[in-house]
């Protein structure tokens, strides 16, 4: 067996996490503003999917009439919204009438999910342990994801306990005018979620996009009635007006990613604007005021100066997209209003399927506080799974070195670590497809053999050892709403199937897409996963060296899949040890000499320097 001790000056590295600028910010009464605040650095992550979370009111359910505009554009008379607790791959008669596949129809889907089912399970989450909450997006939209934005300024319609009186409201404003504004009752209702959500110790981070909004938007509707003679007609990216005295439409623009449905606001003194690179430049002065409007309402509902009833940051949709020059506006912005906020940005592939992005341009200080680390979880599948053709323990050091250097402690301590999201395949599925890529062909449609059902107890093994990684490496743990009850799904749409919450029961799944045979599974929460995530949680949370702690790698056996490393400061010592093996192995190395204690089952161990580890396994060792 080899060992070794990882140090820069033989090329495999040795990483270690300084606390010294914690120490020299803690001491500051306000928080630098290059510095991400310290509850990020602690945060445990929970991604709620507000539509498919929880139906706490079906009286507020979503119209045709509430969901007109969205894609698809056309729907039956018959549509009506799906239960909640139906065969996720089951048409109803609405859907059927279609003659669409599923993958056209599941897009017309709406099941109800509402700012009540959010507030009904606060509970459940201060019981799971998480310490703060990324929230996609809650703009009022017509779709079920809400990234084509109607309105910036409200909460969908149909989050709140009264559509209609919404919409009502709504259309008695002038909605660029910020002193017309009013608070809705889905507005009002979100504030007291954000409040009942700090009462019990989690931060609120909201997701929205600055790059486009959707076709339903105020500002879009006056451009296609007015035309060019709209006062927003240079908001947005349009390449030509319609000409009245032609039969043709000569109406052109730019759509996010080529989609119609998304028009993109115009960039202005934009340099070298290449896909997946940084690029200088800036937001048109209008729609950038309107954004600035719309931060401060939600930053500081009240507006008497004091942002502790608003929300603790921003999650940036596409943020690649926006030119580096609005971001550096937009930080000093919102840290003008609120000292401790928190910016955090998607930063994701410089050329797909392949290439990720490099994130270092968005971390200096001036603009984000952290990514969603999609680059710590790529390099962690291909090491913890053996996908892609497999990666020894050297080749992942490598790779997690590559993630941090050249970082403050404080940015890599920020980063969301992440397993999955509502851009990828669910944290089981994708282990369960090791045959797979991370993002390319993790679907039927592309992949006939991506495996649709319930993840096997091998794949689970894995998972439970990626997960003791997550939650005692260098960044803070997310977990997509659902994967802490084992659901299962490909990518989009597959990962955003509604809650399966332990209290209901949900049909079995025996139906497949595009005529493929499935075996009939049942659809059940996994509590058995959810403890063992709300265990490490609680280790997490309670032991601050994994959040702030140096790490050294001691232990790392290529040959035979084996991995230790240290999280450790002047008082306390952690080991995580994994061995990814297929085989049980006895470990050895100086370090697991003494007298720890099992952190996760609480058992006290005397170790001579030998250890003996089952296959696909991981431990948690305080040194006592």
């Amino acid at each position: 067996m080899r060992k070794f001790l990882f140090m820069l000056g033989l090329g495999l590295m040795q990483f270690s996490c300084s606390q010294n600028d914690e120490k020299s910010s803690a001491s500051a009464d306000i928080l630098p503003f290059e510095q991400p605040p310290k509850w990020s650095q602690e945060a445990v992550w929970y991604q709620i999917f507000p539509e498919r979370f929880a139906n706490g009111n079906t009286a507020n359910d979503p119209t045709l009439h509430d969901i007109e505009g969205a894609w698809p554009e056309v729907l039956p008379d018959n549509w009506r919204v799906k239960s909640w607790t139906s065969d996720w791959y089951g048409l109803d008669d609405w859907e059927e009438s279609v003659q669409k596949d599923f993958y056209h129809t599941v897009q017309m889907r709406r099941y109800g999910g509402d700012l009540q089912g959010m507030l009904d399970k606060l509970d459940y989450l201060e019981d799971l342990g998480v310490t703060a909450l990324y929230v996609n997006p809650m703009n009022d939209a017509p779709s079920l994801h809400k990234y084509d934005a109607r309105s910036y300024r409200h909460i969908d319609r149909n989050f709140g306990n009264d559509p209609k009186g919404d919409e009502e409201k709504i259309a008695q404003e002038i909605p660029d005018d910020p002193s017309t504004w009013v608070m809705t009752s889905a507005d009002s209702m979100f504030l007291e979620f954000i409040d009942k959500a700090h009462q019990k110790g989690m931060k609120v981070v909201l997701d929205f996009s600055w790059n486009h909004t959707g076709v339903t938007f105020w500002a879009w509707q006056d451009i296609l009635k007015n035309q060019q003679n709209s006062k927003y007609a240079d908001w947005y990216e349009i390449e030509s007006f319609d000409d009245p005295e032609t039969d043709e439409n000569e109406f052109k623009y730019t759509g996010w990613a080529g989609v119609h449905t998304l028009p993109e606001l115009k960039k202005v003194d934009a340099e070298k604007r290449v896909h997946g690179k940084p690029y200088e430049g800036n937001v048109h002065e209008g729609p950038k005021q309107h954004i600035f409007n719309v931060s401060k309402r939600w930053i500081d509902p009240n507006g008497d100066g004091d942002p502790s009833d608003g929300v603790d940051g921003f999650r940036l949709d596409v943020a690649d997209q926006v030119p580096l020059g609005f971001w550096r506006d937009y930080r000093k912005y919102v840290r003008s209003l609120n000292p401790e906020f928190y910016l955090i940005g998607e930063i994701w592939w410089e050329e797909w399927p392949d290439k990720l992005m490099n994130p270092r341009p968005y971390l200096q200080g001036d603009i984000f506080d952290a990514v969603m680390h999609y680059q710590w979880y790529k390099p962690a599948r291909r090491f913890f799974a053996q996908t892609d053709g497999g990666m020894t323990v050297d080749e992942f050091l490598y790779e997690l070195d590559s993630t941090q250097k050249d970082l403050p402690d404080y940015t890599n301590r920020a980063m969301m670590n992440l397993t999955s999201s509502h851009d990828a395949p669910r944290f089981a599925t994708s282990i369960f497809n090791r045959h797979s890529g991370y993002k390319n062909a993790v679907n039927p449609r592309d992949d006939k053999a991506y495996k649709l059902g319930k993840p096997d107890e091998h794949t689970k093994k894995i998972q439970r050892m990626m997960l003791a990684h997550q939650f005692t490496h260098i960044g803070s743990p997310q977990i997509w709403n659902g994967d802490e009850l084992g659901m299962w799904g490909a990518d989009d749409p597959d990962n955003r199937k509604p809650m399966i919450w332990p209290e209901m029961e949900f049909d079995a799944e025996k139906t497949a897409p595009l005529g493929l045979q499935k075996n009939e599974e049942e659809v059940k929460a996994d509590l058995a996963l959810k403890e063992y995530i709300k265990k490490l949680i609680e280790v997490r949370k309670n032991h601050p060296v994994l959040s702030y702690g140096e790490t050294n790698y001691f232990l790392a056996d290529s040959s035979n899949l084996i991995l230790g490393y240290r999280r450790f400061d002047n008082k306390h010592n952690i080991l995580a040890i994994f061995n990814r093996e297929e085989k049980a192995i006895q470990v050895a190395d100086r370090a697991l000499q003494g007298k720890f204690e099992d952190l996760l089952t609480g058992d006290i161990v005397d170790l001579d320097g030998t250890l003996e580890m089952k296959e696909l396994s991981s431990m948690i060792l305080l040194q006592r």
